[in-house]
């Protein structure tokens, strides 16, 4: 076996891996691998082909003490798989990686529970109608909720993207080469339909408070700040808790606290509020509601790029009688 430094096949495998996976994930998989081996070089493991199974569940338990279950079964996951890819470079014992623990969570461990209800999105909505008609935050939350796109995409969009003719809807393209790349890439394009009303609010956007620049591709981003800049995914998160918390569209605060006292009143502390949620809600709410109104599970999977499988676990957060519902208008008397 080599005497490779856990920080030098950690290098290795992600370039190896950022051919096969998005930005965003590789991201993961570099935090999560500086984690291992600096952990590893603590403890004096300097080179991998002295690494033992047993090294690698002592990290596992060190790990598990401070994070949920979930995360704890992402990183052995990302770690098993370095570990494979090292025994193909020689650097660890051949089959090392089956003895890789992967803990499996319970399902309300890997179900999320953040959610925004029709009812929220209808009142904030409302609210933006009448306070926020057309800004750039009205349009980040009216086609998060629309849509149920995920932020990634509604970042991705160009002004180009938009079509509000007589069949209004968006355009989802891959372009990574330009920033803008897709969470599941070419297999992820797709036209979006959107209402008629929908794409008014977009056009009085464009019309009256978009600025138009172009960036250094000879794009013009459609979710773009006021200094002409395309919004980045953490400024579109910042924007969506801010506009709900309940406070902002309905003027009272559900959990009794003083405003004047309160951490999540201001843009950038907003995600501190208890009863705000991120982008991700919208896209649980979406498809839970589109589900309720009956449209059918492959259409909605189809439209917000999803398999059936991943809709059914994490985002289809309805109740036991309203799925009674659903099947109503499908039930025949035998």
């Amino acid at each position: 076996m080599n005497a490779t430094p856990p920080h030098d096949a950690k290098n290795r495998y992600l370039k190896d891996k950022s051919t096969e996976v998005t930005d965003s994930t590789l991201a993961n998989y570099k935090t999560t691998l500086n984690i291992f081996c600096d952990w590893l070089g603590d403890r004096g493991i300097l080179f991998l082909n002295t690494l033992t199974s047993d090294d690698i569940q002592q990290f596992k338990e060190w790990r598990g003490e401070g994070v949920k279950t979930i995360t704890l079964k992402t990183d052995m996951t990302c770690i098993k798989g370095f570990v494979r890819f090292c025994e193909h470079i020689n650097a660890v014992p051949d089959g090392l990686h089956m003895m890789v623990r992967v803990p499996k969570p319970n399902h309300e461990d890997e179900v999320a529970s953040s959610i925004l209800s029709r009812n929220e999105a209808t009142a904030i909505l409302a609210y933006l109608d009448k306070h926020e008609y057309a800004s750039l935050r009205h349009v980040m939350f009216l086609l998060l909720w629309k849509t149920g796109m995920r932020r990634s995409a509604l970042y991705a969009l160009d002004v180009d993207d938009f079509d509000g003719g007589p069949k209004p809807h968006l355009r989802l393209r891959h372009r990574p080469h330009e920033g803008t790349p897709l969470k599941n890439k070419h297999r992820g394009e797709r036209d979006v339909r959107i209402s008629s009303e929908t794409a008014a609010v977009i056009s009085d956007f464009l019309k009256w408070n978009h600025p138009g620049a172009e960036d250094e591709y000879g794009r013009t981003a459609l979710i773009m700040s006021s200094q002409g800049n395309r919004c980045e995914p953490s400024t579109i998160q910042r924007n969506i808790y801010t506009v709900t918390r309940p406070c902002h569209y309905t003027g009272e605060c559900p959990l009794g606290r003083d405003f004047s006292e309160c951490e999540a009143t201001s843009y950038n502390t907003a995600s501190k509020c208890p009863a705000s949620v991120g982008p991700h809600a919208l896209r649980r709410g979406y498809v839970t509601e589109s589900l309720n109104a009956g449209q059918p599970k492959d259409v909605t999977a189809d439209r917000v790029d999803m398999s059936l499988e991943v809709l059914d676990k994490h985002y289809d957060h309805a109740t036991k009688s309203q799925k009674m519902e659903r099947r109503e208008d499908y039930l025949i008397d035998i």
